[in-house]
């Protein structure tokens, strides 16, 4: 009963907040908070769950209730009913959001190095950036990188992730990336020379990526040892070889999956 005078009955239970129940189908990717560790069901085993992470290790765990996060939201997994409808998997192995609407795109962008990079990104994780209403744009190198944020204009509804390639220590990439000072920015990238190598060897049914001498450029250099013919018959290869996360190395994985976290953060 509501009092005039205080509002709110303040002897009530507040409601807590319940958590999902989802059906813990082979393929669903969850995280068990607790341990960080990241994998895809694979099975049941004494009433327990068997994940499988990208390294194809696999653990066992309880089902607790919301004891494991999907898209970094709590649920609570169940064992799937004989005969129910399975869940639709994204490639980037999070569920599939049926009946999915366009909607305005947000201010917040990520921003990638070149067009592949950005047809890469939009294979696997193009669900899950329209889900948010994220756009990915080609960056088309770093040099500019620190002018091109201060055009852009960031804020805290304004966000910027930035994929950068061949991320690593002493680079030209690292010593522009260290000149950028905004808490609004992120910046991930991976050790790569190029987009392509990001793909796993196995993938486009190859043993190891070719070295390729300093000078030639690469991908002309990947096409010429591989016998692809010319560079954009070389990206279409790769591209068409991905079908899910599971065809990507986990250095690209982690760096996306960041940017995306950041960007789509809520604000208060």
């Amino acid at each position: 009963m509501r009092s005039h005078d205080y509002g709110r009955d303040i002897l009530s239970t507040p409601k807590r907040k319940k958590v999902p129940e989802i059906a813990a189908e082979p393929g669903l990717v969850v995280e068990d908070p607790a341990s960080g560790f990241c994998g895809a069901v694979v099975r049941f085993e004494y009433g327990q769950v068997v994940l499988e992470d990208r390294h194809g290790r696999h653990r066992l765990f309880a089902l607790n209730p919301a004891g494991f996060l999907v898209d970094g939201k709590p649920v609570t997994l169940v064992k799937p009913v004989p005969g129910a409808p399975k869940p639709k998997i994204t490639a980037s192995g999070s569920v599939k959001v049926e009946g999915l609407r366009a909607q305005t795109a947000k201010a917040s962008r990520i921003w990638v190095e070149g067009k592949h990079d950005a047809e890469l990104v939009e294979r696997v994780w193009g669900h899950d950036l329209r889900v948010e209403g994220i756009v990915v744009e080609p960056l088309h190198g770093v040099d500019e990188l620190p002018q091109r944020i201060h055009d852009f204009g960031t804020a805290p509804h304004r966000r910027l992730g930035v994929l950068v390639d061949h991320l690593v220590a002493n680079s030209k990439e690292q010593r522009v990336v260290d000149q950028i000072r905004d808490d609004n920015v992120l910046v991930t990238g991976h050790p790569y020379v190029d987009i392509w190598q990001a793909v796993k060897p196995a993938a486009v049914r190859i043993k190891a990526w070719p070295q390729i001498p300093r000078g030639v450029d690469w991908k002309t250099g990947v096409c010429t040892q591989l016998g692809w013919g010319e560079t954009w018959e070389g990206w279409q290869r790769v591209l068409s070889s991905v079908s899910s996360y599971r065809d990507i190395e986990s250095d690209l994985l982690g760096a996306v999956e960041r940017l995306i976290d950041f960007v789509t953060v809520p604000q208060d």
